[in-house]
């Protein structure tokens, strides 16, 4: 070979050659983004790449600010950006650390090495998908850094943390959705376990222990989703059934739920909603399923009890033989407030069972010392098939198929799922996905005493014997992967009248036949719902004994009763109580307020509509009579034979009742509110400068149309959660149909005042939108808008 020959090679290599992702795919042939009411956008590409190009382009378009945010966190760079002390402005399933604590725990917990595991995993269809999200989500960046249009509609152009992505970033957030009922709830005491530490930060949240495992996801009480699914028994009409989906979640930050409809011709055709910088649909629809998720109770973690070496509090024992803990340096770059950076260096801690963590803040018997300490592992540390689940299911064609998907991958991480098929008359829960190997027999065979006086905090975390390596979590035969729960051993029900689940356990999915004999992992079994699940299981018995018809009556049905907005607790106890409150003088605010309290509440129709009065005051008692201990309010016991009427009754006799009437009342004189007040004159979004009054209240009150600020006042933004993308399903001749509605709209800014009000809305006066699924359909959509993307 010549030297000029070789010299041209040896540019090709080094100079001129692009990274393996952006090479993996022919250039793209055609990708349209098609834009429908409410700004819902249609992507139909030709390829993977270019479907996914599509739609990083359309969620940056609507969310750059959040997501640019988002990848700053993912790759622990906040400290950098935004300062080590300071916190993200949202919520999020990763809780409100500061941003040092966020940049030490996804350095450690999403880095090169997780990356790696992660991507060996996926399909390459779906790699070609995470490739073209990222290309196109970096398309509106480099538009934006040219001057192209659209720069002033974010309010983060030109901020030097907006910047361009690779495909590691969708794997590190992918990475971030994965570890949400887990690792990301303990963040801090990850990152600030230290050997013997005399005394860990304490936490923020002020809550006890027992109440801040309650929590699920995040950090917020009532985190969660509805879901009803009804079958042919309950429709009347042979073959066919109707979903329900409706998660109340986050309205800002970077788990916020996007909706859009993804098609590649003759491979997939899906729509529905993701988190954004997740490129598949995750909870929805194509034409032959339909499915949704709630946050299960089942823990996705376990503690290990470690007995420390004498000589060395990094070292455990395992069956009397000293191990050194693996010592995982980390370090973080930070900006002064004087503009100068620094590095950061922490040392994590992990063992075989996993990180240690010190929960010695919330009780001191939890804490690391110089005898003990404890480790804890996420089943979804180890989970790659989270999101090739997802993939398979937008890609189903049948109620079987997508059962037998769940089964085999057995990945969902921290969700129970029901689902509907074209066609089908069954409907379908599970609580089938990745849980901790850890049956009821290991369990009480790795009890140590701390275990034991753990469990009466908290009855559904394992805490288990790490001194013997026999405790470790079993794996069976069926188990698709070391340590996990095989399929055979998690809940499942197919059904043709009705499944319901409401963030309780699985155990009461069907009154008709409670799902028992399964682990205590796994949420508990016998054991009292809350007032919103017993008014979820009302309104599915109610719709299912109604005598319908047909999939459609029902499914219009189901669109207006779950948005009624009525209060259980309302419904169940209000008579009694003002029946005697009422005559007391209710000491603590004049007695003619009293009456007015108590005139304003007799009048109440026990609804959280825009224009209903009472509501507020409602729940100023409510929440002050929740104070009073449940085995002093209820005169009836909670009973597992009777779960859906029990606890009940109220001791309306007892003076703190009265009390709590009247202190509500002082309450509401204090925030300068009316007694009479139309909730809508609270509770409202901001969009577009107008005030958008809204319904629902929070799950505490029992209302199934949740809607919760939050922040100590009634006014809905990015920070409170409620009712977010709700869908309502069936399929007939044509195929599928679905109703939906995005309660905070597809742009970021819809509930911050700015851009996007019209399906906020829309939501606000309960207009279901029927989806344009079909090409027919999108072409007449009145606000249809069509871009093609050059590759």
């Amino acid at each position: 070979m010549s030297r000029c020959v070789a010299a041209i090679a040896l540019a090709g290599i080094f100079v001129g050659a692009a990274p393996a992702w952006a090479r993996r795919e022919a250039p793209v042939a055609s990708i349209e983004i098609r834009r429908t009411g409410d700004g819902i956008p249609h992507v139909r590409a030709t390829t993977w790449r270019g479907l996914g190009i599509g739609y990083g382009q359309v969620q940056a378009e609507d969310a750059l600010c959040t997501l640019a945010d988002a990848f700053v966190t993912y790759s622990g760079q906040r400290s950098l950006y935004f300062g080590a002390d300071k916190r993200p402005v949202t919520r999020s399933t990763f809780g409100n650390p500061v941003n040092l604590d966020l940049d030490l725990f996804f350095k450690a917990f999403a880095g090169p090495d997780s990356i790696e595991a992660l991507k060996r995993e996926q399909p390459a269809d779906l790699s070609e998908l995470i490739a073209g999200y990222a290309e196109g989500y970096n398309r509106h960046v480099r538009s934006l850094q040219q001057g192209g249009k659209g720069a002033a509609r974010h309010a983060c152009s030109g901020a030097p943390w907006v910047r361009t992505i690779g495909p590691d970033d969708v794997y590190r957030r992918m990475i971030a959705a994965a570890l949400a009922g887990g690792y990301t709830r303990f963040v801090s005491e990850i990152v600030n376990a230290k050997p013997a530490a005399a005394a860990p930060p304490a936490p923020a949240d002020k809550l006890s222990l027992s109440s801040w495992l309650e929590i699920p996801v995040g950090d917020a009480r009532g985190i969660g989703s509805n879901v009803l699914a009804f079958g042919q028994a309950a429709t009347g009409e042979r073959g066919s059934s109707v979903l329900f989906g409706n998660p109340h979640w986050y309205w800002g930050g970077p788990d916020r739920f996007y909706q859009a409809h993804l098609t590649l011709p003759g491979k997939m055709d899906v729509a529905g909603v993701s988190f954004l910088g997740i490129p598949v649909i995750m909870i929805g629809f194509n034409n032959d399923v339909a499915w949704s998720h709630t946050v299960s109770a089942a823990r996705r973690f376990g503690l290990f009890e470690l007995a420390l070496d004498p000589a060395d509090p990094t070292r455990y024992l395992v069956d009397g033989v000293s191990e050194r803990m693996q010592a995982q340096p980390v370090a973080v770059e930070v900006r002064r407030p004087d503009g100068t950076l620094e590095e950061i260096r922490r040392t994590l801690y992990r063992t075989r069972f996993g990180p240690v963590v010190d929960l010695g803040a919330r009780n001191p018997a939890l804490g690391w010392s110089a005898h003990k300490a404890l480790a804890m592992r996420d089943v979804n540390a180890n989970n790659p098939r989270i999101f090739p689940n997802f993939f398979r299911w937008d890609q189903a064609h049948s109620l079987d198929e997508f059962i037998e998907i769940q089964k085999q991958e057995s990945a969902m991480p921290w969700v129970n799922t029901a689902a509907i098929g074209r066609g089908d008359g069954r409907v379908w829960y599970a609580d089938i996905g990745a849980v901790p190997g850890v049956p009821d027999d290991l369990r009480a065979a790795c009890a140590t005493p701390l275990s034991k006086a753990f469990a009466a905090i908290d009855p559904n975390t394992p805490l288990l014997d790490g001194s013997r390596a026999a405790c470790e979590w079993r794996t069976e035969q069926a188990s698709v992967q070391t340590g996990r729960m095989p399929a055979d051993r998690l809940p499942s029900m197919l059904r043709e009248d009705y499944v319901a689940n409401l963030n309780d356990s699985y155990w009461l999915t069907n009154p008709a036949q409670p799902l028992t004999g399964f682990a205590s992992i796994l949420g508990g079994e016998g054991r009292a719902l809350s007032m919103r699940g017993r008014e979820g299981h009302r309104i599915a018995g109610e719709l299912a004994g109604a005598g319908a018809t047909s999939a459609k009556l029902l499914a219009d049905r189901l669109m207006h009763k779950t948005q009624e907005a009525r209060s259980y607790t309302a419904d169940q106890f209000k008579q009694s109580l003002l029946d005697m409150a009422c005559e007391s003088s209710g000491e603590g605010a004049p007695a003619l307020d009293l009456q007015q309290a108590c005139q304003v509440l007799r009048n109440w129709s026990n609804r959280a509509g825009a224009q209903d009065r009472g509501a507020l005051l409602w729940d100023a008692f409510w929440t002050r009579l929740q104070k009073i201990p449940a085995g002093e309010f209820y005169t009836k016991a909670f009973s597992a034979v009777a779960p859906l009427q029990t606890p009940g009754g109220v001791n309306a006799a007892d003076p703190r009742v009265a009390r709590a009437l009247a202190g509500a009342v002082e309450d509401m004189q204090q925030k300068g509110w009316a007694l009479d007040a139309p909730l809508g004159t609270l509770r409202f979004a901001r969009s577009e400068g107008r005030q958008v009054p809204l319904f629902g209240g929070c799950d505490a009150e029992g209302y199934f149309t949740v809607s919760c600020a939050n922040e100590g006042d009634y006014t809905m933004g990015d920070r409170s959660h409620g009712n977010t993308y709700l869908q309502v399903v069936y399929f007939d001749r044509h195929g599928v149909q679905a109703r939906t509605l995005l309660a905070h709209g597809e742009r970021e800014t819809a509930v911050t005042n700015g851009e996007g009000i019209a399906p906020v809305a829309r939501y606000a006066r309960k207009d279901w939108l029927r989806f344009p699924f079909r090409e027919e359909d999108i072409a007449r959509d009145p606000a249809l808008r069509r871009r093609k993307l050059q590759p």
